[in-house]
């Protein structure tokens, strides 16, 4: 049984890109939960990873870090359907993942991953409306051209879907403006029973994460403390 090292529920939107992947897609495995932020977080991580980072697959012997590291040796490794079967949709979907993988950086500082809490609508910067405008058009993009094998965006559930889903969650979570056409997608992905069971264990968790706290009052407190 493979482990997979990862941390807070709550907070950490890396973790929850394997992790929803091997879910969604049926492979069992083990978790290992390492709280972040606090003194003891380094010394942990570094018990299974010299990167000291989250998240971390351990299997047998090998040692994957990285979200689609670990992502590229589920399929390598077990032959799971990560990423799309048609040639033209699998290199698109690899593509906007990378993108993912290294882009955003406004949204990303603006609207950390936060589960357990809701905002009001305001104006969060240019930096934020650039990276919804182009996530939009990805959605858009990938949707249209695939629309008629499944509701995701290659169709069936993939790689780039387990890749966009912290950004779902921040689009929710600061209740961002969108189209009507990204709303059904994220909804599509919010009620995931896999996303959904990791919602659930996050909104029992206990610790707090200051940096990933903004500073305003919620409109609404999903996790009671």
């Amino acid at each position: 049984m493979p482990t997979l090292v990862i941390g807070n529920k709550c907070y950490s939107s890396w973790s929850l890109r394997p992790w929803l992947l091997l879910r969604q897609l049926g492979k069992d495995f083990d978790e290992v939960i390492i709280p972040l932020d606090t003194p003891q977080t380094r010394a942990e991580m570094l018990k299974y990873s010299e990167t000291a980072r989250v998240p971390v697959l351990k299997d047998g012997d090998i040692t994957v870090w990285d979200s689609i590291a670990i992502m590229e040796y589920a399929a390598d490794a077990w032959q799971l359907p990560v990423w799309p079967a048609k040639q033209a949709s699998r290199a698109m979907a690899r593509a906007v993942s990378a993108e993912m993988h290294s882009g955003f950086t406004g949204l990303r500082s603006a609207c950390p991953m936060n589960l357990g809490k809701r905002y009001a609508r305001k104006d969060r910067g240019a930096a934020v409306a650039a990276d919804v405008a182009r996530i939009e058009s990805i959605f858009r993009t990938a949707r249209q051209a695939h629309q008629a094998e499944g509701p995701f965006l290659f169709g069936q559930f993939s790689a780039a879907d387990a890749m966009f889903a912290p950004v779902v969650t921040r689009l929710d979570t600061y209740n961002i403006p969108v189209s009507d056409d990204t709303r059904q997608y994220m909804d599509t992905i919010l009620s995931l029973p896999a996303f959904k069971e990791w919602l659930a264990a996050g909104l029992k968790e206990t610790w707090i994460v200051p940096s990933d706290e903004v500073d305003e009052e919620p409109t609404e407190i999903l996790r009671k403390l």
